[in-house]
């Protein structure tokens, strides 16, 4: 496994994208463990387009343009409807400091839909990770499955640390309903972009 396939998978998944925004706003709203369970949540969403790559499967997505219009849209609703459910989750949160924290069950069912629904991703390790493969060998599923465990050990560990580094500060964003409501705006208006730069990819 070459240095340059970690050094560009760390930057990869250290850029900041749907699933980043997704962990920092559950660490922000709900602490450590929401933070942590979206991690591996937003983790566990990129293995369906991993083994679609290794299977060949994601070849139709790549060449049906109706199966890659349909994933990519609902993609976008999803987005949306993330951005409205922060910007209400965040409204409550500052009126309701003792409010219990979100079950688990939802927190993983939302990460898990946010990359399912990312046709991007299938896309990228179609493109990214047979660069780092030995052509045509044998091996080669076996190869991607190796580099697509790492990358996607590597994308749990850096989500999981922006998770508790969001949920660090939350106690004193909380004292400041301001400051903690302007970032729920931030957090909403981060999904809207992703989801129109979605939709025109």
């Amino acid at each position: 496994m070459s240095v340059a396939f970690l050094l560009t998978t760390l930057l990869v998944v250290v850029t900041p994208g749907t699933g980043v925004v997704y962990t920092l706003a559950a660490g922000l709203s709900h602490g450590r463990r929401a933070g942590v369970v979206a991690a591996f949540a937003c983790t566990v969403g990129t293995v369906p387009h991993l083994v679609a790559t290794v299977t060949g499967l994601a070849a139709l997505l790549h060449t049906s343009t109706v199966a890659y219009e349909t994933v990519k849209y609902l993609g976008v609703v999803y987005l949306l409807h993330m951005a409205w459910s922060t910007l209400r989750a965040g409204d409550s949160l500052v009126a309701d400091r003792e409010a219990p924290p979100r079950p688990v069950g939802r927190v993983i069912v939302s990460g898990l839909w946010l990359n399912l629904l990312n046709p991007k991703v299938t896309m990228f390790f179609v493109a990214f990770l047979p660069q780092f493969v030995p052509g045509g060998g044998q091996g080669s599923a076996r190869d991607l499955l190796a580099l697509g465990a790492v990358f996607t050990g590597m994308t749990f560990v850096v989500f999981a640390a922006y998770g508790l580094c969001a949920a660090a500060v939350r106690e004193r964003l909380l004292a400041r309903p301001r400051v903690m409501t302007g970032l729920n705006r931030v957090v909403a208006a981060c999904f809207v972009g992703l989801g129109l730069r979605l939709a025109v990819a």
